[in-house]
């Protein structure tokens, strides 16, 4: 389906749900994950972790703007359920996003086999789980989350305090986990595992975000 503006999106008529907010598949990608979550790191090597690769939305969009912010980017995309070549074909992100220069980038981030490491560009490497979210064990690891699973309606077992803790584990100290999502229950679940959090305003279509960061260690006197 077509989101209000112009990119594309996914929907799944047996949950009544989209890969992407209607409202706006880029911008949301743009509000929730760039201006607030990759735009912390400018002028650093970071590693991120998407939990949701999806259509590649995040993934393509952050390498377009990690050029703009000097950032080295190890990017792992984890995704229980890949989408086929033809729904990938469907989506029309390149040409939105005024990027047919860098329509290969986005071919070779679908057609990547997954478990591999491989260079995009010498500043961004893609890394491709085929993994559940539960499944998760990373600790210590990534400087950012991107938390883009399906929303907790459809799927509440991937909003738990159990996930969470799982996200918590593998962020560094000081790493920061960013999600549309505003629910109350999420950000509950998000403190309950040590998360500080923040209520940030939302996308379009939505009044508030939640960004989550793993404390810093307390100085030792």
């Amino acid at each position: 389906m077509i989101t209000a503006d112009g990119s594309t999106t996914i929907h799944i008529p047996d949950w009544d749900e989209q890969y992407h907010s209607k409202h706006g598949a880029i911008q949301e990608a743009k509000h929730v994950f760039i201006k607030n979550g990759l735009s912390l790191f400018a002028d650093q090597k970071i590693s991120l972790l998407e939990i949701g690769f999806g259509t590649g939305l995040n993934g393509f969009i952050t390498f377009l703007e990690a050029a703009k912010m000097k950032l080295e980017i190890d990017y792992v995309g984890v995704e229980a359920y890949p989408l086929a070549a033809e729904e990938v074909e469907k989506m029309n992100y390149v040409n939105q996003l005024n990027a047919n220069e860098y329509s290969d980038v986005f071919n070779q981030m679908h057609q990547q086999d997954w478990k591999i490491k491989g260079e995009i560009s010498p500043d961004f490497s893609l890394t491709k789980r085929k993994q559940f979210f539960n499944e998760i064990n990373d600790e210590n690891k990534f400087d950012l989350i991107y938390f883009d699973a399906f929303g907790a309606r459809v799927q509440p077992e991937l909003w738990t305090e159990e996930i969470f803790e799982k996200m918590y584990k593998a962020l560094k100290i000081g790493g920061v986990l960013v999600t549309y999502s505003a629910k109350g229950s999420v950000r509950r679940a998000m403190l309950a595992v040590g998360f500080s959090v923040e209520k940030l305003p939302g996308p379009p279509g939505k009044r508030e975000m939640l960004r989550g960061k793993k404390a810093c260690l307390p100085e030792v006197s």
